[in-house]
């Protein structure tokens, strides 16, 4: 499949983290964590895995950056 999002991203799925309706994933992008909140049936029809590789497909109009 080819998207035209260019910011894609791939990792490591390094936790899952499972609710009710959604889950938490955490992916090791070169040392650095990105965390996406995806549906519980999105995990599973993607048989998402701690250790398995994905992509992290950022399609934004605005990015946020914020100090203290």
């Amino acid at each position: 499949m080819k998207l035209s999002a260019r910011n894609q991203l791939k990792g490591t799925i390094k936790e899952i983290e499972t609710g009710a309706v959604n889950a938490v994933i955490k992916l090791d992008i070169g040392g650095n964590i990105i965390s996406a909140t995806i549906s519980m049936d999105a995990v599973k029809s993607l048989n998402l895995a701690v250790g398995k590789e994905a992509y992290a497909v950022i399609k934004s109009t605005s990015v946020m950056v914020g100090v203290e």
